[in-house]
């Protein structure tokens, strides 16, 4: 599993179109400070420690994120839990992640599996997508397939490729969902657009099915695609 490092680029518009809002000075902002970190942790730190969760989650992402001397996975998870204990969505999941590594703590898939429910009945579509993969594995809780093909939906249905790659086959095999060819080819043609590595997979889906029913799963996939994922049979 990749962690993801939130470093933004940073640019000045010589000239701007519309206005400037307070939600474009603060991102900025933080974008300049995941690359300023002595400041970021004068400014963040003390906010932090006063309780701010979002202070508290953009400096355990410092910490996780930082390189050399700064890096430090014992404060990321301890500033990750304090935000997350407040209900920060995607601090839930940096701390499930933390747990599934074992980083900063000893590794524990039930933790990793409790934070990443949280995050992901709050909308966050990777802490979705492992907890599709957390059912399916069995990996902290009993195996469930249609549980994981539940999540795997929702992560598939904002665009993430494992997911819709994970989906694809879960109607080739009839593993959590009703077995469709159809579907499955849909699915994994759509991933295989995404840039998931499905080609030999939609090859192998392919030849169980008729030049009508390829016809059709395509079809399908660009409704599916069309409509932001929201009509995807």
């Amino acid at each position: 599993m990749i962690r993801l490092v939130r470093i933004a680029a940073f640019a000045i518009c010589a000239a701007l179109s519309s206005p400037l809002t307070a939600q474009d000075f603060d991102d900025a902002l933080d974008a300049k400070l995941a690359v300023d970190h002595t400041t970021a942790l004068e400014i963040w730190r003390p906010l932090a420690e006063g309780g701010d969760a979002d202070a508290q989650y953009k400096l355990a992402g410092l910490y996780a994120n930082a390189e050399e001397l700064l890096q430090n996975d014992v404060e990321a998870v301890r500033w990750y839990r304090l935000a997350a204990e407040q209900g920060l969505a995607l601090a839930q999941y940096e701390l499930g992640v933390m747990y599934d590594l074992g980083l900063g703590q000893p590794q524990d898939y039930v933790e990793a599996v409790r934070w990443y429910r949280l995050a992901a009945e709050q909308g966050v579509v990777l802490a979705q997508y492992y907890l599709g993969l957390s059912n399916a594995a069995g990996q902290g809780l009993p195996r469930n397939l249609v549980k994981a093909a539940y999540w795997f939906r929702r992560a598939a249905e904002q665009g993430v490729a494992g997911a819709q790659f994970n989906l694809g086959t879960g109607y080739y095999n009839g593993s959590g969902v009703p077995q469709s060819y159809i579907l499955a080819y849909m699915w994994l043609h759509i991933a295989t657009a995404n840039g998931a590595n499905s080609a030999a997979a939609l090859e192998i889906a392919a030849e169980q099915m008729t030049r009508d029913q390829i016809t059709e799963a395509r079809a399908l996939a660009r409704v599916c695609v069309s409509s932001g994922y929201q009509d995807c049979g």
